[in-house]
């Protein structure tokens, strides 16, 4: 399974310890930046790169780490059959997937600590969409309004 990882200056200690993590979980973790602590980046610049693989990658997952995690939620956003949300707790994240079939994780750096970020990523990545008709019919509705705006 494709993962891939961005942030910028604020998320880059996290992401490098969630890119060690998800390699010793036997993932295949791409990183899309910062690839280096710049505090004068700008987190639009890397979290475009994972919007854009996840919407080419179908099946692949995007985890985006910032200060708070919304800025890069909003980015992913952008991106065609991207379904990204602000992961706060285990049940959050439970029913983006199951509900949403959401592909795209945000965490804030200040927000959560590492620790839980794993947990929440392992959370993320081990939990199915439900495939239930009412979950499928608004993930349709959905992707009709991304087809109107985009």
């Amino acid at each position: 399974m494709k993962i891939y990882l961005g942030t910028d200056h604020a998320g880059f200690y996290f992401k490098e310890q969630i890119k060690k993590y998800l390699i010793e979980n036997k993932y295949e973790a791409i990183d899309c930046g910062a690839f280096i602590l710049d505090p004068n980046d700008d987190y639009p610049d890397f979290i475009s790169k994972v919007g854009e693989s996840v919407e080419k990658n179908p099946g692949s997952f995007g985890i985006v780490l910032g200060k708070s995690g919304a800025g890069e939620c909003i980015v992913a956003n952008k991106y065609k059959n991207v379904r990204a949300f602000l992961a706060i707790n285990e049940n959050n994240v439970k029913l983006a997937r199951q509900h949403n079939d959401a592909n795209v994780i945000s965490l804030g750096s200040e927000l959560v600590t590492l620790d839980e970020a794993k947990k929440l990523i392992k959370t993320f990545l081990e939990t199915t969409f439900s495939n239930e008709e009412r979950h499928v019919r608004r993930i349709d509705k959905i992707k009709d309004i991304e087809n109107k705006c985009k």
